[in-house]
């Protein structure tokens, strides 16, 4: 993309969920950076022509995944508290931040999906194509993710 007002656009518009996406599957905020600028880097090197925004969202995400999976092969890889960065977050109310941990404490498997079908709007058939696995196991994957989720929020409360 060489067009400097298109990849400004696109950062403006796509960084924060790139973010997001590494954030889910890092779990550090540091790392997730890394990867939001490696994934912008390789945005303004590429030479794809983007039929649409949502074509351009989706190959982003798709980069960000991919990035994140080749962070995994690194030996010192680490994950931060999640409580203290929920800390740092500007969170509408004290439920939010306790869903968002609940969420980050759920094995990848089941949060990765639960974002990129609550959070970035994908269907489980998008959801499915983006972590290249069949649709019906983001929906089981899904469902057992929400039943963790909703064990989580009951033994807090309990």
């Amino acid at each position: 993309m060489r067009d400097e007002e298109q990849f400004s656009a696109a950062m403006v518009r796509y960084r924060d969920t790139v973010f997001r996406v590494a954030y889910t599957y890092l779990r550090d905020a540091a790392d997730a950076d890394d990867v939001t600028q490696d994934v912008f880097i390789k945005l303004y090197r590429t030479a794809t022509c983007f039929e649409s925004d949502e074509h351009l969202r989706r190959w982003l995400i798709h980069v960000a995944i991919n990035t994140c999976k080749s962070l995994f092969r690194t030996p010192w890889r680490r994950v931060e508290d999640i409580e203290s960065y929920a800390d740092k977050l500007a969170m509408p109310t004290c439920e939010h931040r306790r869903i968002f941990v609940d969420v980050m404490r759920l094995p990848e498997r089941y949060r990765v999906p639960l974002m990129l079908y609550y959070y970035c709007g994908f269907t489980t058939d998008e959801t499915a194509h983006l972590l290249h696995v069949p649709a019906a196991t983001v929906r089981t994957r899904m469902a057992r993710g929400r039943r963790r989720l909703k064990e989580l929020m009951e033994g807090e409360n309990a």
